[in-house]
């Protein structure tokens, strides 16, 4: 009987495999980032959005990106679904944010309530695509 069951989670896998693949979106979003500030995005990055991210049902992993003739970051989250990227509030995004925000303005030496020291330049979502043959 074990033998029955592995055999069938293994189909399965064969079977629904690239369906899930499939399923998959990378949320894709570019900061301003200066030269001079690079270090101080990055560990505002890795005390705020990295631990927060982990915790979130569906993500998978990121990557951050800097493209020094633009000074640009930019974050590739790859989430499991669409529907568990979107399914995360508003409210809760907002706060990371904030403290994202509190701990690179005290890094730069800007207020309190400044705003974002890395401005959002531009957001969407990627699908990855798999070549067929």
């Amino acid at each position: 009987m074990k033998l029955v069951c592995a055999a069938l989670f293994a189909i399965l896998l064969v079977v629904a495999g690239p369906v899930l693949a499939d399923e998959m979106v990378i949320e894709q979003l570019r900061l301003a980032v200066q030269a001079d500030q690079r270090e101080i995005w990055l560990e505002g990055e890795r005390q705020t959005w990295q631990p927060w991210l982990e915790s979130q049902p569906g993500f998978l992993g990121r990557d951050l990106l800097w493209d020094p003739d633009r000074e640009e970051g930019l974050l590739l989250i790859r989430w499991a679904s669409r529907e568990q990227w979107k399914s995360i509030s508003t409210v809760t995004v907002q706060q990371v944010q904030d403290q994202f925000d509190a701990i690179t303005n005290r890094a730069l030496g800007r207020p309190d309530g400044a705003g974002s020291a890395f401005p959002l330049l531009a957001e969407g979502e990627l699908r990855p695509q798999r070549l067929k043959g």
